[in-house]
């Protein structure tokens, strides 16, 4: 096993940050990583609990185990009564418990504040005892780079200095000067690579090679700091008048407003926190009133311990009902809005979406292949969830395919067409009338990137009809032909059928019939398909699985089930995971008699019949299937027993109550769902979805279309 101590340069470089994300960067390299913050530092955990805000961040985010970090009084007690070799002895303790069973070891060291002015010392004494490669984090500023080297410098001469093999490289988070999309193109990438080594040259030759590598550039981005309203209430000791969508609201900007309502309309903007003394109830009406126009608010305090009066609440309702968070506190306006200013940048160890946002914006901007390369840990079978992810905007990169989005002018799906145009996973088109897209992008605050195509349905339906028509022919009218395109699915259907556009993604406001109908009608089964069938991609803690068919035939017979396990079996490939085919059934082997088992046996006889080239077994129970000891007892025989990563369910009663129940009881990401079996690619989404989870499926998408 491998360990890495990740040190600071100071204060606030994102330190916790640095290290979730090169945790997710491993994961997606195939390796298992685990964490260890040897102390607790009491003047950088604001909730004053004792406990110890990295490592609660980590088993909640990343659902594994830590170790509790030592406190600090017991650390500065052991040094100040000489006691440092037992400290490192315990030090070896926490290590070995935590890098059990683990690939590498990400170790976070202290932080020098006025508290700890030992800090540097003890990194040194950690990265000695622990026999742990450095990496050093800090911010710069790419237009100001002239202190950087100093920076380095002074952290790496407590390891050697950076030509030492101890340092392994640096990480600079927080990045000012530098935007996303820049980092996304590899020729100003390379260029502003270049300039930071040049920078740093002073320091060693080596600087830029292996010896002393730039591991990471991860800009600065405002929204990853962006706290809770939740957050902020509790800073300030604020009571709740509304509390809305407290939880889920941030603020990113925050606006002192005494003025008139004329003069702060300009305030009124998306995630804004609208700063006002209590009694100015024509600034409280004002925000209500955006409110309920559609501009999400972060929210609004009340200043000085003014109360509102009853009658003016009621007014406020329907502002309310939106979600406004509305709170009231004893300081005046100006202390509250020093407080906001002082606010720490830390992640809340409850805040799981800042947190998966942080470490996935940080793992993207790590070199991920060299992470490869260096870290010669054994490689796992096993696809986690964050290498899944991976694969599916790499591949969804590099596929370039244009998918329609018949749902234009939904928010998510607008801001999800967004994410993709601007990462470069899909080329989106958007049906939908121009001003109502435009109208949402405002009202959230979204930037519609110039490459983003929205196209109005009524300005194309017309030639579709005629060969609508062709395609049903003997089934459907002109008249029926025009009438049915006026859904918009119908309509993103036929552009894919006619090869216009390479896949659809729907289902945020339809349901699944009507998603699928019109596939079913105009789009057809592959050849060498007779049915079409769904998956779903399930994000287990340690590894992602497939789960089939879930969501589209209700009872199968053994012909078709044997088609949907090959179909599972190689969408699986194709997407990375190793297919390890389980027929699911209440009975494992010979053990078990009757219709729904019989029926199971012979899919699983014709599905090996038809491809000798895959691993499939059954009948075998779900237990017998994915738990190894299980497996080895019930079946001992086997391939797949204990190892299945395609589990094919015998009907769809079984596949959906099994994979809600996965989903929901151990809170589990289920991607999909996911069709097979048609000429050209089709997905569903959950009315439910999220914008990562229409990311994803898109992504999904635009793989398929690559075939």
């Amino acid at each position: 096993m491998q360990t890495f101590l990740i040190v600071p340069t100071g204060i606030g470089v994102g330190l916790t940050s640095a290290c979730l994300g090169l945790i997710r960067a491993l994961d997606m390299a195939g390796m298992r990583a685990g964490f260890m913050k040897p102390f607790v530092q009491a003047e950088l955990n604001a909730d004053g609990d004792g406990s110890d805000r990295s490592s609660l961040l980590v088993s909640k985010t990343l659902n594994r185990p830590v170790v509790q970090a030592m406190q600090q009084s017991t650390v500065e007690r052991m040094l100040g009564d000489g006691h440092m070799d037992e400290l490192l002895e315990q030090l070896m303790s926490m290590k070995n418990e935590s890098g059990q069973g683990q690939d590498v070891l990400i170790v976070e060291g202290l932080v020098p504040t006025s508290e700890s002015s030992y800090a540097p010392q003890l990194n040194a004494a950690l990265a000695q005892s622990l026999d742990a490669s450095v990496i050093i984090v800090t911010t710069a500023d790419i237009d100001h780079l002239e202190g950087l080297a100093d920076r380095l410098d002074l952290v790496a001469q407590a390891f050697g200095g950076t030509a030492s093999e101890r340092t392994l490289g640096y990480i600079l988070n927080r990045v000012k000067g530098v935007t996303e999309a820049a980092l996304g193109e590899p020729a100003e990438l390379a260029v502003l690579q270049s300039r930071i080594i040049q920078a740093l040259k002073p320091l060693s030759q080596d600087v830029g090679t292996d010896n002393f590598h730039l591991i990471g550039v991860v800009p600065f981005n405002e929204a990853l700091s962006s706290p809770r309203i939740i957050d902020v209430a509790q800073v300030l000791s604020a009571k709740f008048l509304n509390r809305g969508e407290a939880t889920e609201r941030r603020v990113r900007r925050v606006s002192l407003c005494a003025r008139t309502v004329k003069n702060i309309l300009s305030a009124l903007t998306p995630d804004t926190l609208i700063v006002t003394p209590g009694d100015r109830e024509d600034v409280l009406v004002a925000a209500c009133l955006a409110s309920m126009n559609g501009v999400p608010l972060a929210g609004v305090v009340l200043t000085g311990d003014y109360l509102p009066e009853e009658p003016l609440l009621q007014l406020c309702t329907n502002a309310f009902k939106s979600g406004l968070p509305v709170l009231s506190v004893e300081s005046d306006s100006f202390e509250t809005v020093q407080r906001l200013s002082q606010m720490s940048n830390e992640i809340p160890a409850d805040d799981h979406d800042r947190a998966e946002q942080v470490m996935a914006t940080v793992a993207r901007h790590l070199d991920v292949d060299w992470l490869k390369k260096h870290f010669a840990a054994q490689r796992s079978e096993r696809l986690s969830p964050s290498a899944f992810r991976y694969q599916l905007v790499k591949k969804a990169q590099a596929a370039t395919k244009r998918i329609v989005l018949p749902e234009g002018a939904e928010p998510r799906t607008i801001q999800a067409a967004v994410i993709c145009q601007t990462r470069g996973i899909a080329h989106c088109i958007l049906l939908a009338k121009r001003e109502e897209v435009e109208a949402v992008a405002l009202a959230r605050g979204i930037t519609l990137p110039p490459s983003l195509e929205i196209i109005e349905p009524e300005s194309i339906r017309a030639r579709y009809i005629a060969p609508m028509v062709e395609r049903r022919k003997g089934k459907l009218t002109t008249q029926l032909a025009e009438a049915q395109l006026q859904d918009t699915v119908v309509l993103g259907t036929m552009m894919l059928a006619l090869g216009e556009v390479d896949g659809l993604v729907s289902g945020a406001i339809h349901t699944t019939a009507n998603t699928v109908r019109p596939a079913f009608q105009l789009i057809k089964t592959a050849p060498g398909f007779s049915l079409v069938s769904s998956i779903f991609f399930m994000l287990l803690p340690e590894q992602v699985v497939v789960y089939g068919d879930c969501a589209i035939n209700p009872d199968p017979t053994a012909t078709e089930l044997a088609e949907i396990a090959i179909q599972s079996a190689d969408s699986a490939a194709a997407f990375g995971i190793e297919p390890r085919v389980a027929m699911i059934s209440y009975s494992t082997g010979e053990s078990g008699t009757g219709s729904g088992v019989d029926k199971v046996r012979e899919a699983t006889k014709i599905a090996q019949e038809r491809r000798p080239d895959l691993m499939i077994d059954g009948p075998l129970q779900y237990d017998a299937a994915a738990i190894e000891s299980v497996g080895k007892q019930k079946a001992p025989d086997s391939k797949v027993a204990g190892r299945a990563t395609v589990f094919v369910f015998p009907d769809l009663n079984t596949g959906n109550t099994t994979y809600k129940a996965v989903q929901r009881s151990a809170n589990v990401v289920s991607v999909g769902p996911m069709l097979q079996g048609l000429n050209k690619p089709v997905n569903d989404l959950s009315r439910g979805a999220l914008v990562e989870d229409i990311v994803y499926t898109i992504a999904l998408t635009a793989i398929q279309a690559e075939g």
